[in-house]
This record gives structure tokens, sequence and C-alpha cells, in this order.
């Protein structure tokens, strides 16, 4: 066959591959929405990091708030395993905004259909971990947590040359790291050698240990990027949160200025200034330091100049530090890396920040008429169009599309088994609970592995919580109250017997380091489960007593009417053109 044969036919076959694997790989839900600018995946994550001399406790700590809206929820909990001598692990893709139907297969065991063509020696131990859309914990309290920059369009890699999105990377972290630094290196070399990208664009993780976190960026290295050509297949840079500070990452690169001779704060690719030279990105000549963000995933946004659609990260400053009186003004690129919160930050302090709805601000969502008469700040969570027209609405950190949310902590004084806590709520987090899971547990709940969002199951923890949610958005300002109860039942009663558990557990791996970790996964399954079955009965009690719009009160058996706010009364009279009623004659 002549060579122009050749080229026309491996140009079709390339142009099938990428028809089929956006097809399977990604939805039209996921990747735009009717009613918005831009797609949902570049809006999709909030991440938080707390250095250990910044929280209360001495922990070191990381969130994501997994805000997808289609994407699977489903967890696993995979054991520490050892390997003989010649073994090799598979590679896959695995999209993280992709989920199959309940009929075709849960997605952690279909994932294999995906095989990458690449497997890579094991090592004689992989470490156990905690996992969901990406890998959060494990055996060494090294965490994770997750959120999408973007990347300069022309660097972007959807090739099958690329092996590694960053899902696979997150558990290959998981399976092989012993701290954060060695988390980022191994995903680094690795996306160096065998190519980053096919379902993913320019990603920020947080990467945690007991002693350091840290934000890790990593960007493909353009589509006509080969193995063979000697080249990194990957750009990336890491920068330490210095360890009294606190930092954020809202869908926006944070790594400003490279120090390129301080590996104490800053890890990198070999190729992190040359690529940008070599596709006319930064000019050493030009004078001018070299600046990571602005060089590969620029942006000229502001809190105030996007009407809040890109308000998170200035609110994440206002909420830590309001002495400082960060303005809304100020470009979102000209805002600090990281910042020493005026007060040390709890877990619980962090867990209420993921729920934040700029209450008190000009970005609040549910202000005015867009709350609705009963404050539902859930109302025009993105964009909308109208009449040709494009009107931004605040995108919260505490958005109302999660799938999940988590909450890490590392505790260096703690054996890693205890040390460790994934913290997770199921669904929109602020009608949701966080549940304490420890590094140590040797399985999780059944009902964390399945359910779907097209597919109402009472099987599936999930629904548990969108049940709930579901009967609190009718009336907002009144249900919330009765969540916000059952979150101090249920949730803030675990932070504070962490303590005690702790302890029992310590006494316990002194003497038995496997009775320890027993007792930690009964401790976390039978207190998930109590709380599952109380989200159900919350569920059951909100219809009840909002039935109909009205309040129904169980114990006194009596209903009452609802309050309407005078200022939507008014409204609804301007309106409607609504007539007093006249008194009647007698």
């Amino acid at each position: 066959m002549d060579r122009k044969r050749i080229f026309w036919l491996g140009l079709l076959l390339f142009a099938v591959f990428a028809f089929i694997r956006v097809s399977a790989f990604a939805p039209d839900d996921v990747e735009k929405c009717v009613s918005c600018q831009g797609d949902l995946a570049s809006e999709a994550c909030t991440v938080i990091m707390v250095g250990k001399n910044a929280s209360v406790d001495g922990s070191v700590m990381t969130t994501h708030t997994c805000d997808c809206g289609v994407c699977d929820w489903t967890f696993r909990c995979v054991p520490a395993a050892d390997w003989p001598a010649g073994s090799t692990r598979k590679i896959y893709h695995i999209d993280q905004f992709f989920a199959y139907a309940p009929d075709v297969g849960l997605k952690w065991e279909r994932i294999k259909d995906n095989f990458s063509g690449l497997e890579i020696p094991q090592p004689a131990h992989t470490y156990g971990y905690i996992h969901g859309a990406f890998g959060y914990m494990n055996d060494n309290q090294v965490a994770i947590g997750e959120s999408t920059i973007g990347a300069q369009k022309k660097m972007e890699n959807n090739t099958p040359t690329a092996k590694f999105d960053v899902t696979m990377l997150t558990l290959l972290a998981m399976e092989r790291a012993t701290t954060a630094r060695e988390a980022i290196k191994i995903m680094g070399e690795l996306a160096e050698k065998h190519g980053y990208g096919f379902t993913d664009t320019g990603e920020m993780l947080a990467v945690a240990d007991p002693n350091e976190a840290w934000i890790f960026e990593i960007m493909p290295a353009g589509p006509l990027w080969t193995p063979q050509s000697g080249k990194p297949g990957a750009v990336w840079c890491a920068q330490r949160v210095p360890d009294d500070h606190v930092s954020v990452c809202p869908n926006e690169s944070r790594i400003g200025e490279v120090d390129l001779k301080n590996p104490d704060y800053f890890l990198f690719s070999p190729n992190v200034v040359s690529f940008a030279v070599e596709q006319k990105l930064y000019d050493p000549k030009s004078g001018q330091p070299f600046n990571w963000k602005r060089t590969y995933s620029p942006n000229d946004l502001s809190a105030a100049s996007t009407n809040g659609s890109r308000v998170r990260l200035w609110r994440f400053f206002d909420l830590v530090a309001p002495a400082q009186k960060f303005s809304p003004e100020t470009n979102n690129m000209d805002l600090p890396f990281s910042i020493k919160p005026e007060k040390k930050l709890s877990v619980h302090d962090v867990m209420m920040m993921t729920r934040d709805k700029c209450e008190g601000t000009q970005f609040y969502t549910a202000r005015g008429l867009q709350g609705g008469p009963f404050e539902n700040p859930n109302y025009l969570p993105r964009p909308f169009q109208l009449d040709g027209q494009t009107y931004n609405t605040s995108r919260v950190i505490g958005v109302n599309r999660a799938e999940y949310v988590t909450v890490t902590q590392s505790r260096g004084w703690l054996p890693h088994p205890i040390g460790g806590i994934v913290w997770l709520c199921f669904g929109a987090q602020d009608t949701s609970c966080f549940m304490p899971f420890y590094s140590g547990i040797t399985r999780i709940p059944k009902s964390f592995e399945i359910g779907d969002h097209w597919v109402f199951n009472r099987e599936a923890a999930r629904w548990a919580f969108d049940y709930v949610d579901f009967h609190t958005q009718v009336m907002y300002s009144y249900a919330i109250q009765d969540v916000r109860e059952a979150q101090l039942k249920w949730e803030k009663s675990a932070v504070d017997k962490t303590p005690n558990i702790d302890q029992w557990a310590l006494d316990l791996h002194k003497k038995d380091p496997a009775q320890a970790r027993q007792f930690l996964t009964d401790y976390c399954i039978n207190n998930s489960t109590a709380v599952i079955d109380a989200w159900w009965k919350l569920g059951d009690d909100l219809l009840v007593k909002y039935n109909h719009l009205w309040i129904y009160d169980a114990k006194t058996r009596k209903q009452s009417i609802v309050k309407f706010p005078d200022w939507f009364l008014k409204l609804l009279i301007e309106y409607n053109k609504l007539t007093p009623q006249q008194p009647e004659k007698h």
C-alpha cells in the first residue's frame, strides 16, 4: 500500500476513533448547557487546602466539591496488595464526567473496557485507598482533591497517544505514594513518559500528607506529541502551601511566578519553561519573570466583572481574611496564592465553608427576586440567556449540583490508619451530612458503590440525600432549618466525638492494629448507616410537614398557613395588577 493511501486510511481511522471517543465519553449535557456560556467541566469543582499550622488541631486538610451534576457518584475502598515479581498494572482511560447506566454495569468494573494499551511495572506492594471519581486518601494519609483549570487550546491532547488522564494518575498516586511530594513526582513522571490528556485538559490537584499541602497543576503537551519524540508528554508544576497558610482552587490556575531554585516550595517538569518558549507562550527576552498561570491558563476576570460567576476565589479570601478587605474588583490573577487565615480553621469550619453561598454580599444567590419567596439560594446556579443576551449569576462554593463533597484530614500525631479521615457527604452539601471514614477502614457500605442520576434507587445511599434535598427546595427558608437541626445532631456530633474515637482506636492499635482497623470500620459503617436512615426519615418528614405549601405539625396535628414575605406580595400585586378587596357592605 502506498504512503498516500496509508496516510488517508490513518486519518480516517483517527476520525472514527475520535467520534467514538466523544460519543462514549462526552455526553452533550456535560459538555455544554443550552442556557450558559462555556461548559460545565470548566466550572465543576472547588478545592480548599489548609496547612497544619493553619488548622485548629494540626490537621492538614483538603476538600473537593465534585460539582458535576451528571457524573458517577459511587465510591470504592481498595485494599492494599502484594504483587509477585514481573507483575504489571494496566492503565485505563477513565473519563471523570462519564457515568454508565445501571443496566450496563458499574463504572469501576466497566473501565476495564477502556484499556489504553499501556501496562507498567507493578511495585511489590500497593497501598490501600478510598476513591470516588478520584483517589482521595491512601494508607499513608496521602490525600487528594481535584479542580479542572483548563489550558491554552493548542496544548490539548485528546489523542490516544496520551495514555494518562487525571483520574488514572490519582489512582496510581494512591497505590504508590508515601508522601505528597512522592505522589506529585509519581504522577508527573508517568505523565511525562506516557503522555497526559485524552479525556482531560488542564487539571489541578491538591496533594497533601500529614506534613504538607501542595497545589499540583498539570497540562497536556499538545496533540502532536508522541513517545518517540523524546520530549515530555505533559507540562506540570507544583507549589507548596506554607504550613500556616490556606489556599483554594476554584477552577482557575493558581500558581504564579515559579522559583526554579527553591525545591522546598516548587516542583516541576523539566520542560516547565522550555515548552512555553517552544509554543511561543513566553519570551524569556521580554524581561518578565516566568509566570505559570499567566502563560498556560490565563484569564482577565474578577468577581465583580463577571457578576459573580468567578466569585469563589475572592469569596474564599473574604471568608478567611475579612480584615484585609479584598476587593471583588481585583483581578483573580492578582489575588494571592495563599494567605494566613485570621483564625485557625477546624474541620467543621471547612465543612461549613464548602456550603458557602456568599451570604451577606452582593453576590448572595438568594438575594431579592432570585431566591423567590422562600429565599432559595439554589435558583439559577449558572448563567442564562434571554432575548439573545447572556446574564451571569453567582457561581458560589456551595453550588447545588455536587455529586458529593470530601473533606480530608491528615494528622501526623496518630498512626496512619487512625490519623487519616475522609469526611464524605453525598449530593448538595447544604442539605447533606458529612460522615467520617478513617483511612484504616477495610470496607465501605455497599450502598456507596451503586446508584445513578436517572434511576431512583432506595438501596443507593446518595438517593437518601437527594430525597431530602428535593423536599427542601420547595420551601427552602423553612425546610433548611429542619435540615440544619439534623446536621447538628448527626454531623456536628460526629466531629465532636472524633477525639474519643481516635483514643479508643489508638488503645486497640497498641495491642492489635487489625483490631483497631475493625473497630474503625464498624464505627464508620454503623454511623453512615444511621445517618442514611435518618435522612430517609427526614425526607419523609419534610414531605409531610410542608405538603401542599402548608405547614402540618405532626405533634399537634394542626395545619398552619405559610407566611409569604411582604416584598414578594407587593411584586405580585404589581405584576398581576391585583386590586384590594373591598369591605363587605352590611
